[in-house]
């Protein structure tokens, strides 16, 4: 999965106020800002962006992936 398309997965899906994502071979990095992570703990944010992940972690596409998952008002 490219990088543009990966953004606009994560934008549509968690109605995201803004996503980077890096790309480098196999490894990820993905900072995602949206409203629904208000109110939740490190790990339910990043299994939220996990579960747009999954078909590129198990076909080898994505190897590693860092998250950083915040609610805007933790800007």
């Amino acid at each position: 999965m490219e990088a543009d398309a990966l953004k606009a997965r994560l934008s549509s899906e968690l109605s995201a106020e803004s996503v980077e994502v890096s790309l480098e071979g196999d490894r990820a990095a993905i900072v995602v800002v949206a409203d629904v992570f208000e109110g939740l703990s490190r790990v339910k944010r990043q299994q939220m962006v996990y579960r747009y992940l999954n078909d590129s972690i198990t076909s080898g596409v994505i190897h590693a992936v860092t998250i950083t998952a915040k609610a805007p008002s933790e800007r």
